[in-house]
């Protein structure tokens, strides 16, 4: 089987996903989410009524006593190389926005009058959000890495099973992502939703990996 990601929109099933993390083969022991039995508690005592997880229990949907869902993903990505990656593309993106936005003539700032042109801003706004969600969700979905990313050697992955996101949790990990920057918060609601990997704990998720179910891995 070829080590290259599947093309984006082929319709390959995700069993194919060369990133799926794989259950053990069976003369081996645990250490897999897919094949290790759930433990019996103690007698006399009872299960904890959320599990032990983040979310409660297994995050997204293991039960309370399966095993961690990064067994078997590579390490988790350091969050400053995940920063760089992000203005890498911010910068790309950004670049193609302000051609279009000049060649259409919506750009913010109107120097014949002096003054912001708010139908012009929003148009602005509207494309750059759809520029940089449309970026992000094709090249997740694509291998799990923007341009970003591959330059620092990064992907994104499923949380419970460490394959390719999905369109729909590409689109969502994306807009959350893009909308606050694009229409109100710009730099200030991508620090606060990125910088959120450097505190959380145990997944290093950024606001919109935690919407997404998603988290970022390192590939080198």
């Amino acid at each position: 089987m070829s080590s290259e990601p599947p093309p984006f929109g082929s319709g390959q099933s995700p069993e194919d996903d060369p990133f799926r993390k794989q259950p053990p083969p069976p003369d081996q022991g645990g250490g897999s989410p897919y094949d290790t039995p759930p433990q019996q508690p103690p007698y006399g005592s009872q299960p904890p009524p959320y599990g032990g997880g983040p979310y409660g229990g297994d995050p997204y949907g293991g039960g309370p006593y399966s095993t961690d869902p990064l067994s078997g993903m590579p390490p988790l990505a350091d969050s400053g190389k995940r920063v760089l990656a992000r203005i890498i593309d911010m910068i790309l993106v950004g670049v193609v926005v302000g051609l279009l936005a000049w060649a259409f003539r919506i750009s913010q700032y109107s120097v014949d009058t002096g003054d912001i042109e708010f139908g012009k801003s929003l148009a602005q706004e509207a494309l750059a959000a759809i520029l940089y969600i449309a970026y992000d969700t094709y090249f997740t979905v694509r291998g799990g890495q923007t341009l970003g990313k591959q330059l620092m050697k990064l992907r994104v992955a499923n949380l419970d099973d460490g394959s390719t996101p999905s369109v729909q949790t590409a689109l969502t990990r994306a807009a959350v992502l893009w909308i606050p920057f694009a229409f109100c918060c710009a730099c200030i609601w991508t620090a606060i939703a990125g910088g959120w990997s450097f505190f959380d704990k145990p997944y290093k998720q950024g606001l919109h990996d935690k919407a997404a179910k998603t988290v970022v891995v390192s590939t080198g």
